[in-house]
Formats: C-alpha cells, sequence, structure tokens
C-alpha cells in the first residue's frame, strides 16, 4: 500500500541539532494543519513547522489532537509532557532516531567495567579540562570531583557576593529546599535535565544507561546534564541571587537564554556520540528491521527463511503418521468361504 502523502520520509527528518530547541506551550488546544502543529487560545493562533523542531514541551492544561501527534512522530518531533514552566518531565514520546546502533553501542560500554570507567574518565575530563584522569578509579573520581563543585561554589559565591553554606535539595520538588541559590539552582538543573533528556531521546540513546549514575530510569541523563552544570547552572544561580532575581520562572527564562546563546543542543549532541562512538566511526540511524544473526551480524527480516538454501527460524514440523487404512469388509467380517465351512 502507499505511503500517505503526508508521511514523511526519513530523507526529510532534519538532524537534531539544526532544529528550534524546545517549544513550550501551556493552557491551549495543540492541534495539526498540514505539516504544522496549531497551538489555540482564547487570545491567538500559532502555526509552527513541526519539523523544524527539537521537542513540544506540553505543560499543563493543554490537550493534543491524535492527528498532531502523528505529525509530530512522523517528523521526528520529541513530545515531552511537563510541569508548569517545563521544570518537571513526566512522560516523553518517540525522537528522531529510526535506528538502535547508538543504543546497543552505550549498552555494550554500560555493561563492560574496564569500557564504562573510560567513558566516567571522559566525562570528568570534559567537566574539569587540565587533569590528569589515567588510571583513576571511580572512587578517586567521585572524590575529586567533591573537591571541584566545592571549590566552584565558593568562587562564585566570593565573585557575586552571595553568602554560600551547602547544597540543599529535596527530591521532587525542585523548588521546595534551601536558600535563594539552592532553590534558583535547583530550578535550574531540572531545566538542564529536560533539554538533556530531550537529547538523549532525539538521538536514540538510552536515558537509563548510565556510566556514573545507575539504577534511574534517567541515569544517563543526569550524567550528561553534570557535565554542563559548572559553566551554566552554577554560576547562573549566583547571577540571579545576586540581582534579587528569584523566581522559579527567573531560572528557567534565564537558563533557555544561556542555551540559546550558547548553542547548548548542538553541544550536548555532539558531546554524547562523542562519549557513545568510537573516532572516526559513524553509526548508522537507518531503520536496519533486521533479525539477530549469531555474533555481530544481522540477517534481513521481511522475507521466509525456511527455504533449504537458507538458515531454518523456525524447525519444520514433523510430519503427522498417515492414517491407518479402513479395512475391507470381507477382512472385517471374514469370507464367505469361511461361514460356509462352520
Amino acid at each position: 500500500m502507499a505511503e500517505p502523502w503526508w508521511r514523511t520520509g526519513p530523507q526529510d527528518i532534519h538532524r537534531l541539532e539544526d532544529r528550534i530547541s524546545s517549544l513550550y506551550a501551556e493552557r491551549c488546544h495543540i492541534d495539526r494543519d498540514d505539516n504544522a502543529i496549531v497551538l489555540v487560545n482564547k487570545a491567538r493562533t500559532v502555526h509552527v513547522p513541526a519539523a523544524w523542531l527539537a521537542v513540544l514541551l506540553v505543560g499543563p492544561g493543554s490537550r493534543i489532537t491524535h492527528p498532531a501527534v502523528t505529525l509530530l512522530a512522523d517528523s521526528g518531533t520529541a513530545v515531552c509532557w511537563v510541569g508548569e514552566h517545563g521544570v518537571r518531565l513526566y512522560a516523553a514520546g518517540t525522537g528522531t532516531a529510526r535506528g538502535s546502533q547508538l543504543q546497543l553501542r552505550q549498552a555494550w560500554l554500560v555493561t563492560r567495567p574496564k569500557e564504562r570507567v573510560a567513558v566516567a574518565r571522559r566525562m570528568y575530563e570534559m567537566r574539569f579540562t587540565g587533569e590528569d584522569t589515567t588510571g583513576l578509579t571511580l572512587q578517586q573520581l567521585r572524590g575529586r570531583e567533591g573537591t571541584r563543585v566545592r571549590r566552584l561554589y565558593a568562587e562564585h559565591s566570593a565573585r557575586t557576593g552571595v553568602p554560600w553554606v551547602k547544597r540543599d535539595y529535596k527530591p521532587g520538588d525542585a523548588f521546595a529546599a534551601g536558600d535563594d541559590v539552592n532553590r534558583l539552582l535547583s530550578a535550574a538543573n531540572s531545566a538542564l535535565y529536560g533539554i538533556s533528556h530531550a537529547a538523549i531521546t532525539g538521538l536514540g540513546a538510552s536515558p537509563a544507561l548510565g556510566f556514573v549514575h545507575t539504577g534511574n530510569a534517567l541515569s544517563f541523563v543526569m550524567d550528561i546534564a553534570d557535565l554542563y552544570k559548572a559553566e551554566y547552572t552554577i554560576p547562573l544561580a549566583f547571577d540571579l541571587a545576586a540581582q534579587g532575581l528569584t523566581s522559579e520562572r527567573d531560572a528557567r527564562t534565564a537558563f533557555r537564554d544561556a542555551v540559546v546563546k550558547g548553542k547548548l543542543l548542538p553541544r550536548i549532541v555532539t558531546d554524547i556520540k562523542r562519549l557513545l562512538v568510537r573516532e572516526g566511526t559513524e553509526l548508522s540511524d537507518e531503520d536496519l528491521g533486521a533479525l539477530w544473526d549469531d555474533g555481530d551480524t544481522v540477517v534481513s527480516s521481511g522475507r521466509n527463511w525456511s527455504a533449504a538454501d537458507h538458515l531454518d527460524i523456525i524447525p519444520e514440523p514433523e510430519p503427522e503418521p498417515e492414517p491407518e487404512p479402513e479395512p475391507e469388509p470381507d477382512e472385517r467380517h471374514g469370507s464367505g468361504d469361511e461361514e460356509a465351512a462352520s
């Protein structure tokens, strides 16, 4: 059957790093008009080209139609259902990825201790440049990280004149605990988790397979977000607190501006690939639709493998035994001669 005319083909899917990073919509009706999604509220109607959007953040008070979700999925645009102002992430749909190669590579690295530690060392080097991490264990890396982060808090406190005591955070409620800097830091970090999650999902990696963090469905999201806290959210929280801008909205909008100015989304995409993919290697993002064979090989799907010159995936059933022939009437009741003789 021919593809519907509106279905977006693989050649039409724009790279994640080339798209507008995110669009947050709340208290509106989200529908579809041709190849655009339409945001409707009492004030106005806005058309947004779906294929140029990396992620649509659907906030409270919104409803979205089935055709709109279909268009976003076909365009490779991730859909995330978030809390007010996009701070919390409740659920996410599919992204731009069509293949599983990056996720398979990630699983291979996570399940091998030597390779996993090597990735953790590269993460540390990306956060704190200029240190030799050769041969360091995870325990030693954690110790160095703690020292560097405490020193960072102290430096920004001295720079801005904002007092700093310790990091305070209430799990599940990013803006509930601590002083102004702590609350701003938690709110900005939540937004950072959101964009990191969108990038990971969009590339086709697994949010759960973390290298430093583990045991959480968002372990890799926390790994990636940690790469940018020293550069983005920590100085941002101190700067806002020094200016008296202490609301959750202040943290979210300031972080959004910093993301656009610093071109953080394409940087996250590049860094994820740098961590997971061997240098000089290009993993295919195509939907292979294949079947796993022994070792590292695959065979094509969508064909009948029962022929004699192909691998038998499902063994042929044993032939049923032939039924016993029915006896002839003469044999069942004896011959007429025997009856005459008796």
